[in-house]
């Protein structure tokens, strides 16, 4: 591993205008540019046509209901819309691995710290597949400032990612619409401690208090592709890594915002060398990382942890193909997290270094990935490599797609069974570390967890009334909270999300190459009455798709967002501002008000 430093303060970085370069003739040569919906071959005499992939009612009603608001005002303006309805798996498919779209409407996955914003949008990620730059966006400006804000920590790197963000409201590549609240349901009479932790963490099922006698926990899931596959590095399989957490350790493990030790007894940070001049991180500083496991910990078929496993895990996501492929095939996920780490040196069993370049705050990322034991995953190359399976193809190959693959870790449960599209059950690993009389961690406390697949809202906070289930896992579809009864039976859950729902745009294609072309889109959207009609009020407008502390000032959600604000009131689009909007980004209009497809 041996990644380039980040750039200085000011200017284009040269790793940046040479990941656009690279970036641009890669999407040029990757074959998406004759995608079945294209808008690029489109004459300025024929009105200018495009889809929404989205997803069907049933999976996600809030989802395709600000599909339809975009493609009706986007209709009043003039341009021809299909809705391109796919499944939750389809969909990620053709956005996150075939770059197939025009546009979508989804809900992004984001993270705990701003930093996911540089896979999101990185030159260098522009041509791979997963979560990584899916738009297809490049920026030479934007990725040094996505450079710096890795090389700073506190008020400094604040202020980097404010530029960021700045600078992303403006380019808009994707635009945030909200935050939904995130609601769920529990049982009150076979457990206690549900408070203590997110349940879109490893942390919502572990130090939960059964009663007597209690010995399985049972979550209720509205999306079945937890039980068809649980490979962790599969791009289309999850929003969130809730599973793979808990099958899966991690050096850290985030709680509130904070990482703390996990499988990871300790970490410690040298210095990095400042430059004198500016009483700031040296351009090309890096600094080291000292990481001490646990000891005597085991993977779930009897494999000792070591050093060894976590240096091939961060070597084995940059190239999932080990170097037997012609060129590199990184794993569809992760790629943002170790993109700091420069070197890594194994001391002993439980000890290594490694150097990552920049501040503190972004490089604790590292510690997220989900620790993967070598002697499984270089078996399973070896494998594919004898049998000629080897492939480059990232994102396709199996395997980062496989789900015939039993699930392998370290984590709090193993895997125990599962029935495709029905449930999935795991066991309590009884020799996991946080088992330990010395050891001051949330741990299983139940023999078993059991999800089943309950695909409506409404029937599964039924099910917890009734006592069929304990909790919902999945977040509640918002039309569905009115059923939540008013009984000491059942306690509501209620946190915000990270996740936002967000409109993504193909920048490879015209016409949303053109960023003028892109603003003017998002003009058509009323963030506020989506919030009120959509979600009955169950989320908060964004202008940004970071929340907190983070938000700048001049990117505070006012009643409106202040850089693009809806093209009308009340939810009414005036039809006339909206086409003005485009015709000031170069398209025109013919006699009978249609948008034309030439500008």
């Amino acid at each position: 591993m041996n990644w380039s430093s980040p750039p200085s303060d000011d200017g284009v970085s040269r790793r940046s205008f040479l990941a656009a370069g690279a970036a641009s003739a890669a999407i040029t040569t990757s074959g998406c540019v004759d995608r079945v919906q294209s808008v690029v071959d489109q004459t300025e005499t024929e009105q200018l046509s495009l889809s929404i992939t989205t997803l069907p009612a049933d999976a996600d009603r809030q989802n395709v209901r600000i599909a339809r608001q975009l493609e009706e005002n986007l209709e009043r303006a003039g341009i021809a819309v299909s809705l391109d309805t796919r499944s939750r798996s389809e969909l990620l498919e053709a956005v996150l691995l075939e770059h197939d779209f025009d546009c979508y409407v989804g809900l992004h996955p984001a993270d705990y710290d701003p930093d996911f914003l540089y896979e999101a949008l990185h030159s260098t990620f522009a041509s791979e597949a997963g979560w990584q730059n899916p738009f297809g966006f490049t920026n030479m400006y934007l990725d040094t400032l996505l450079e710096n804000q890795r090389r700073f920590d506190g008020e400094k790197r604040k202020q980097h990612i404010e530029s960021v963000l700045q600078a992303l409201a403006q380019e808009k590549p994707f635009e945030p619409i909200c935050f939904p609240d995130e609601h769920r349901v529990a049982g009150t009479d076979r457990f206690d401690g549900w408070d203590e932790g997110s349940l879109a963490t490893r942390h919502g099922y572990l130090g939960l208090e059964p009663a007597t006698g209690v010995e399985e926990l049972h979550a209720l899931v509205t999306d079945s592709r937890m039980t068809r596959n649980l490979n962790p590095l599969s791009a289309t399989i999850r929003n969130r890594g809730t599973t793979v957490d808990l099958i899966y350790d991690s050096l850290g493990t985030e709680h509130e915002g904070e990482i703390r030790p996990w499988l990871a007894r300790s970490w410690e940070f040298a210095e990095a060398p400042t430059d004198s001049a500016s009483d700031s991180p040296d351009r090309d500083a890096t600094r080291t990382v000292t990481i001490t496991l646990r000891e005597a910990c085991q993977f779930h078929d009897g494999e000792p942890v070591t050093a060894e496993d976590v240096a091939f895990t961060y070597r084995f996501l940059e190239d999932t193909s080990l170097g037997r492929a012609s060129i590199q095939s990184p794993a569809p996920r992760y790629q943002g997290h170790i993109g700091v780490i420069d070197e890594i040196t194994v001391e002993d069993d439980y000890e290594l270094t490694i150097t990552v370049t920049g501040g503190r705050e972004a490089a604790r990322r590292v510690f997220t990935v989900p620790i993967l034991p070598e002697h499984v995953w270089r078996d399973r190359v070896d494998q594919r490599t004898a049998d000629g399976e080897v492939t480059a193809q990232q994102g396709r190959w199996g395997i980062v797609t496989g789900s015939n693959m039993p699930p392998v870790g370290s984590g709090p449960f193993q895997f125990d069974s599962r029935s495709e599209d029905e449930s999935l059950v795991f066991q309590r690993f009884e020799d996991h570390f946080t088992l330990r009389e010395d050891v001051d961690l949330p741990e299983p406390t139940v023999d078993r967890l059991r999800f089943t697949v309950d695909p409506g809202s409404i029937s599964s906070i039924g099910r917890v009334e009734d006592g069929g289930a304990d909790v919902t896992a999945s977040m509640l579809n918002a039309h569905s909270l009115g059923a939540i009864p008013d009984s000491d039976a059942v306690q509501k859950l209620s946190s915000p999300s990270r996740m936002f729902y967000h409109i993504g745009f193909n920048v490879r294609n015209s016409p949303f190459s053109n960023s003028h072309f892109r603003r003017a889109v998002t003009q058509l959207i009323d963030k506020s009455t989506i919030v009120e009609d959509v979600f009955f009020g169950n989320a908060t407008p964004a202008s940004t798709p970071v929340t907190g502390e983070w938000v700048p000032d001049s990117l505070e959600w006012n009643g409106a967002d202040p850089v693009t604000p809806f093209a009308g009131s009340d939810g009414q689009l005036n039809v006339e501002a909206a086409k003005a909007a485009f015709e000031r980004a170069g398209f025109r209009y013919d006699d009978n008000g249609r948008l034309l497809g030439g500008y």
